[in-house]
């Protein structure tokens, strides 16, 4: 069985609602099919909750009934029969009747989780009476039934394993099954979210839980590009990388994955495949246990850095200074990225300033205190590219005249990453693209 994920922009309109059921059909093997909500829904659904939240129901009223039009005319050109479409706008008054219910409610963060919920609900179920239109069999199996999160909000996959074995068995006759993306259920049973990966997340438990031959997960771009396209003109997809590599790129910006989403297909060695649903025919980025080959492969660039030095005289020679610094960013949970250290001082670097004032409150005592915002790590990811001869030359030559304020070596094979200002970010990533990979 394999696993089939598709993002937002990939159901985000009828035509390529459309074309995920051509794919989905391709091959005989038994497949779950998780979706997302369709693109600029959640965005609509975070909307609608914060106006809640800010007690404007006048607003709220407004963005729910600008939604509910917004699906009215996505199924006027998703079905074509009337038993179709008699269902698709059946589908869509019961969860919008919902969303008007609710504007007579006190909010709270439960209703919220409900309200963020309906973007999967809907995409799913709609594309079920696309299906069945078309004359697929399938199975709808609700993610609220197997999905389900702790008390730390991490998913249970003992439980998950379980539950979603039991509902495949219900279907014994069917090789195609439909599920939901982003949302599960929490340890008091209410409905809640995976938060970190959303459908990635999702797609990637039910590998796990499954034993799946491979998790795809198709998007609007093919692969994991070697550099960031947005920025970059000449950019290629990635044949092979391993878990560990997509693991950097994705936490140092790599915006096709969240860091957090593919673990579970790691841990219990699921290959994961990157696609293109825009154009199904290229072979994408295969993630495995193998990186496949060696040296630089990619860069990526995480912006909303901010750059802590702490300089201290008494630093020198003291031991249990280091853990005093990290003691201080524990209390406050916020993570460091990078570090550097020497006799007198160490630099860092955090992605999350929120507690800043309170942190910096508490280093003083240390020494002085140094403050760099706006700053952007930029991560040269590949396997063993720290043993690999020539690649910092290469580095530091494509970047002599960029102020680089820190740099990360010897931490991981596969990784070195700068710290620079943000204003030079395409700038570096351009002349990286020339210097590491020849393209300009």
């Amino acid at each position: 069985m394999k696993i089939m994920k598709f993002g937002g922009t990939s159901v985000g309109k009828p035509e390529r609602m459309h074309e995920v059921a051509k794919l989905i059909v391709k091959d005989k093997e038994p497949k779950i099919v998780v979706l997302s909500a369709l693109s600029g829904t959640t965005n609509s659904l975070v909307e609608i909750s914060n106006s809640l939240a800010n007690a404007d129901r006048n607003t709220a009223k407004q963005q729910i009934e600008a939604l509910e039009a917004h699906y009215q005319n996505f199924i006027e050109k998703l079905v074509k029969t009337e038993v179709a479409l008699a269902s698709a706008k059946s589908i869509i008054t019961e969860h919008f009747e919902f969303l008007h219910i609710i504007l007579k409610i006190s909010f709270s963060e439960a209703l919220n989780k409900d309200i963020l919920a309906q973007g999967e609900l809907l995409s799913t179920k709609l594309f079920s009476v696309y299906l069945t239109e078309q004359g697929i069999e399938h199975a709808l199996i609700p993610a609220l039934d197997f999905m389900t999160i702790d008390n730390d909000d991490e998913p249970q996959i003992g439980s998950i394993k379980v539950k979603l074995a039991q509902l495949l068995q219900r279907h014994k006759d069917r090789t195609i099954f439909i599920t939901q993306g982003f949302i599960s259920r929490n340890a008091k049973g209410e409905v809640d979210n995976l938060k970190r990966g959303g459908s990635d997340y999702s797609a990637s438990l039910i590998a796990a839980a499954v034993n799946a031959s491979v998790c795809e997960i198709w998007t609007d771009i093919d692969g994991m590009h070697n550099n960031d396209p947005r920025v970059v003109k000449k950019t290629v997809a990635i044949e092979q990388m391993s878990f560990e590599e997509a693991a950097e790129l994705a936490y140092f910006g790599a915006k096709i994955l969240h860091p957090a989403s593919i673990w579970p297909a790691q841990f219990y060695k699921v290959p994961v495949k990157l696609l293109n649903t825009l154009q199904p025919e290229a072979r994408g980025t295969l993630i495995t246990e193998l990186a496949g080959s060696v040296g630089v492969k990619a860069v990526a660039a995480k912006d909303g850095i901010t750059a802590i030095k702490i300089k201290s005289s008494r630093m020198l020679l003291a031991y249990g200074f280091l853990r005093k610094i990290f003691e201080i960013f524990e209390k406050h949970r916020t993570s460091i990225d990078m570090i550097t250290t020497s006799e007198v001082g160490v630099s860092l670097t955090i992605d999350n300033d929120t507690n800043l004032p309170a942190i910096i409150q508490e280093l003083e005592p240390f020494g002085s205190v140094e403050v760099d915002v706006n700053q952007t790590i930029v991560s040269i990811v590949g396997n063993e590219i720290t043993e690999t001869k020539d690649v910092m030359q290469q580095l530091f030559n494509a970047l002599k005249d960029i102020p680089i304020r820190m740099v990360s070596y010897g931490g991981s094979s596969h990784n070195i990453s700068i710290l620079i200002p943000k204003s030079f970010k395409v700038q570096t990533l351009q002349l990286l693209n020339v210097g590491l990979f020849g393209l300009e």
